[in-house]
C-alpha cells in the first residue's frame, strides 16, 4: 500500500497532499460542488467502492472539509456538505480543470463548462469571469453541459 504521508517535507503542498491527494477524494470533492449530497448520489455519479467511498467521506469529515448532516433516523442517513475549508478547495479545482480542458480535451472542447451565475460568462481556470472581469468563489459559479462535446464523459447537472 502507498504511503500517504510525506515524512521530512517542510512543504505545503506535501502537506495538502496528505489530506486531498489521495485518489477519488478531490472528484467527491468536486460531486459535493455540484449538488450531491447523500453517499448514494455521490457512488452513483463517480462509480467508486463503497468501502472506498465511505473511508474518504469519513476522511473528508475528519479533516473539517465535509459536515456530515443527519436527514433521517431509522435507519440513519446522513447528508453531506462542504464547509469553508471544503469551499476554499474551489479554485485549485478549477485550476486543475482548466489544466485538464487545455490538455485533455478533445476536439469539441471540455464535457462541461463552469460559467458565472450572475452574468453567464465563462470562468477561466483562475477562477475569473471572463465577461465581467470578476474573481469568482464557488458560490458564485455553476456547471453547466458543453453542448458541442459528445465524448461519453458524464455531463453535469446544471442548477
Amino acid at each position: 500500500m502507498l504511503r500517504n504521508d510525506y515524512p521530512g517535507q517542510a512543504c505545503s503542498v506535501a502537506k495538502s497532499l496528505e489530506v486531498i491527494g489521495e485518489r477519488w477524494t478531490l472528484l467527491i470533492v468536486r460531486e459535493v460542488m455540484r449538488g450531491s449530497r447523500r453517499f448514494s448520489e455521490i457512488q452513483d455519479a463517480l462509480g467508486v467502492a463503497r468501502n472506498v467511498l465511505s473511508t474518504r467521506l469519513q476522511r473528508l469529515v475528519a479533516e473539517g472539509i465535509l459536515e456530515r448532516r443527519a436527514y433521517q433516523e431509522s435507519p440513519p442517513r446522513h447528508e453531506y456538505f462542504l464547509t469553508e475549508k471544503g469551499l476554499d478547495l474551489w479554485p485549485a479545482l478549477i485550476a486543475l480543470r482548466g489544466w485538464g480542458d487545455k490538455y485533455s480535451a478533445g476536439p469539441e472542447g471540455p464535457p462541461s463548462l463552469i460559467v458565472h451565475k450572475e452574468c453567464g460568462g465563462a470562468v477561466s481556470e483562475r477562477g475569473i469571469c471572463e465577461r465581467c472581469g470578476e474573481t469568482l468563489t464557488a458560490r458564485d459559479a455553476r456547471e453547466v453541459a458543453n453542448s458541442r462535446a459528445h465524448d461519453g464523459f458524464s455531463q453535469p447537472r446544471t442548477g
